[in-house]
């Protein structure tokens, strides 16, 4: 009797290639890096050396597992010397000026990096012409926002009001140009897009983020401060577009069938909770008997921000086989019991990282 290869499907595509992951000290990358070194990849990241204080890629020692680089994504030197050293069998573009706020207060460096920092990506790969599968993340603040209560489809218009919307706006245009004019059916590579809604998760330290506010506020037993309690968003954990993104490297690495196109990555419709929702639920599973009275309404609304945004993942479903896997209270107690882990013992973070991923996996399949 032939024995049964209980190899993770995973394990198979990623085990033993080069992944190269831009922005991998940040909280998605911390979270992607550690994924692809469990399914034994060798994984090379390439960052800035600015880092959120606390960071999770430093708390957790990630760098010690994989090769690093630190450059400007839209340093074309030097994202060109890194690739030409690794000439990756995957790539994951994460890198990006992330935040709404920031957008404001300095919206050109938003441009820089989010818009021109994928151009140049794109760049590099093509004058250097290796065989690749890579994912470039964008964002679902791409879609030109009306308030529909609809989720956004892959073909709806693309813009952005505010400078980070736009910037994820205009890398997907570029995407779109390069690769149309520069990665057709003659190239060694294969490129898909991921559009995810808002993401939580253990390890964020951002600003402005609610969950992020929640817990630093409750660490030091404050209250948290909430500017929009009303305004709702796709709440899914982290693990949740990761999860996406492999899939979609995974399907890109087996054929050209997906090359070029774009796929949202969001939660079940049931998730879309309003901030005020989210904040009392985290507060239950942080143990807050009466959430009330650890929170406060902000005055403070003086950047725009989108009351309505969800997506349409069907495609997602139908092309990749991908479905969000966790109920919220899983996704909310995940990310409890890593902030408080952080709280308590941080030296066992790295432990309750991986077994995190591991429940997941298994949600999987």
């Amino acid at each position: 009797m032939a024995l049964v290869d209980s190899t993770p499907p995973l394990a198979k595509t990623f085990s033993g290639k080069k992944v190269f992951v831009t922005g991998n000290t940040g909280f998605k990358g911390s979270w992607l890096t550690l994924w692809l070194e469990k399914l034994s990849a060798d994984v090379y990241g390439y960052s800035n050396r600015e880092k959120t204080q606390p960071s999770m890629f430093e708390d957790l020692g990630i760098e010690k597992g994989i090769t690093q680089f630190y450059g400007d994504i839209a340093d074309r030197k030097s994202l060109f010397d890194a690739l030409k050293i690794v000439k990756p069998d995957f790539i994951f573009h994460l890198a990006a000026q992330s935040l709404v706020s920031t957008s404001y207060s300095n919206p050109l460096e938003t441009f820089k990096t989010n818009s021109l920092g994928t151009a140049t990506l794109l760049d590099v790969m093509f004058e250097l012409d290796f065989n690749c599968a890579a994912v470039m993340v964008t964002s679902d603040k791409c879609y030109e926002n009306d308030e529909r209560a609809t989720g956004y489809r892959e073909v709806d218009r693309l813009g952005g009001r505010d400078p980070y919307s736009a910037s994820k706006a205009a890398a997907e245009i570029f995407l779109s140009a390069y690769i149309r004019s520069f990665f057709g059916e003659g190239s060694k590579q294969v490129i898909g897009i991921s559009r995810a809604g808002n993401v939580i998760g253990g390890g964020d330290w951002n600003t402005n983020r609610i969950v992020v506010d929640c817990a630093k506020a409750w660490l030091c037993s404050e209250k948290v401060s909430i500017r929009n309690p009303e305004a709702t968003r796709p709440w899914q954990h982290v693990l949740e577009p990761l999860s996406g993104y492999l899939r979609l490297a995974q399907k890109l690495s087996e054929s050209r069938d997906l090359h070029g196109e774009a796929f949202n990555f969001g939660p079940n419709e049931s998730n879309v909770y309003t901030v005020n929702e989210i904040v009392h639920r985290l507060g239950k599973h942080w143990g807050h008997e009466n959430v009330g009275n650890y929170l406060e309404l902000s005055g403070d609304k003086s950047m725009h921000e989108a009351s309505l945004l969800s997506l349409n993942c069907e495609k997602a479903g139908k092309e990749l086989s991908w479905s969000p896997r966790l109920e919220f209270d899983e996704c909310l107690k995940l990310v409890a019991d890593w902030y408080i882990q952080f709280g308590r013992n941080p030296d066992k973070l790295l432990e309750l990282t991986l077994e995190q991923i591991k429940f997941y996996e298994s949600k999987v399949g």
